[in-house]
């Protein structure tokens, strides 16, 4: 028995900001921007535009890609939830017209469609649910200071879905070897301060007028999370191929998590992935989180890339710190350009 992937789907925001727009207003140039991490431009949020609006459109494509209408269960992965209570599942499931299903949040960060993968997989598995729609989902700009030039030109809003059922563990589609890890030692390295039950329990910490204003927004130590993210990704992606039996030769497309085109490429090399099997799509989306990795694979499914049959690693790592990776074998399904 095994989750297998038979529909798939993404949505970017109609909104795109190129790092032209960036240097308008910070201090940093297109040349800057592309050089240090790949990024040409990312779509972004606007008018009311949130993270279940985008989920809702990502998973009405995966349900179209599945040919199905109705699953028994919607996981969201999601580190810009509409708001801190309830989660947008729920809401995201009803307004598909789902009805009563099962519906929940994870969050995981840059590492959550691989844990909502696994999280989806276990649900198929126990017998829970025989399909299930997840969906990574992120508005992340909005919680990116605009003006902070280290953070602002990474981060890009979008969102991506699969849809899983249940089925054999030799058939083309079936989710593979996982690994999954973490280290919250680290975890204040790339994090948000204020807004939590940590802050609000702080004397006095109850307002926005009492909390520097930066504390509302993303604090990343880049170069420490290069280290990590380089260093987890590679041991974490041999882990899963060794438990999947295969070889890196094995290996059609390495899909990782698109963070930075540094790291990507550090990561291949470490693993000997040659660049022609390396895919990337940061460029024109930027960092978007949970939803990197499924807009990535449906962005060379719906243009003829990622084909039937060929063997996909992926891997992903973000603040947590988490990171995890899985193998797949690529089904015979159709997939839509995002737009």
């Amino acid at each position: 028995m095994a989750a297998v992937l038979m529909g798939i789907g993404g949505f970017l925001p109609p909104k795109a900001v190129t790092n032209d727009d960036l240097a308008r207003t910070l201090d940093t140039t297109d040349d800057w921007i592309r050089t240090r991490t790949g990024i040409r431009e990312r779509r972004v949020v606007a008018d009311g535009l949130s993270t279940g609006d985008l989920a809702v459109e990502a998973g009405t494509r995966a349900l179209r890609s599945a040919g199905v209408s109705a699953v028994d269960a919607v996981v969201v992965a999601t580190t810009s939830p509409e708001r801190l209570c309830p989660a947008v599942a729920p809401e995201v499931a009803s307004r598909l017209g789902l009805d009563t299903v099962a519906a929940f949040d994870l969050t995981s960060a840059c590492s959550g469609f691989l844990y909502g993968l696994a999280t989806a997989g276990g649900l198929i598995a126990s017998g829970t649910a025989e399909t299930v729609l997840f969906i990574g989902a992120e508005a992340f700009t909005t919680l990116v200071n605009q003006r902070d030039r280290t953070t602002a030109p990474i981060f890009g809003d979008g969102a991506g879905a699969v849809v899983l059922r249940r089925g054999e563990a030799d058939e083309p589609g079936a989710l593979g070897a996982f690994d999954l890890g973490s280290d919250g030692a680290l975890a204040d390295l790339l994090a948000i301060p204020a807004g939590g039950a940590r802050q609000r329990s702080a004397e006095g910490g109850l307002g926005h007028g009492t909390v520097p204003t930066d504390d509302w927004y993303l604090r990343m130590q880049g170069r420490p999370l290069y280290t990590q993210a380089v260093e987890r990704m590679t041991q974490s992606a041999r882990t899963a191929l060794k438990r999947a039996a295969w070889a890196v030769a094995d290996v059609d497309w390495f899909a990782g998590h698109q963070a930075n085109i540094r790291i990507v490429q550090a990561v291949a090399e470490e693993m000997g992935v040659p660049d022609e099997r390396v895919a990337v799509n940061i460029d024109q989306v930027g960092n978007t989180l949970a939803a990197s990795v499924p807009l990535l694979l449906n962005d060379y499914a719906a243009r003829g890339d990622l084909r039937a049959g060929q063997r996909v690693l992926l891997s992903a790592f973000g603040a947590g710190l988490s990171w995890g990776s899985a193998t797949l074998t690529w089904p015979d399904i159709k997939a839509e350009p995002v737009g």
